[in-house]
């Protein structure tokens, strides 16, 4: 992939202090679509994802947190069940 070639990027955490999980959701509101409570869709370069893997791990316990960030395939095959 290209430094500058845009591509989807799941997010999802799992937090263990409410005030750090309030600062995380905030800020990913900011960067990312949410799509579920603890999970985002964002769009970004390279570059971009790295700054927010760089801000997320300044804001979470590593100790007791959990943030993943998947890549996504260009075309995802989506999949839907119950209400919306």
């Amino acid at each position: 992939m290209a430094l500058n070639e845009t591509r989807s990027w799941l997010i999802a955490y799992d937090i263990a202090s409410p005030r750090r999980l309030q600062r995380v959701h905030r800020y990913l509101k900011t960067v990312a679509v949410p799509v579920q409570y603890s999970v985002f869709v964002a769009e970004e370069t390279a570059h971009g994802i790295q700054g927010i893997r760089d801000q997320l791990a300044r804001e979470i316990n590593p100790k007791t947190d959990d943030v993943r960030i998947y890549p996504l395939p260009k075309r995802p095959e989506l999949h839907h069940y119950g209400r919306r």
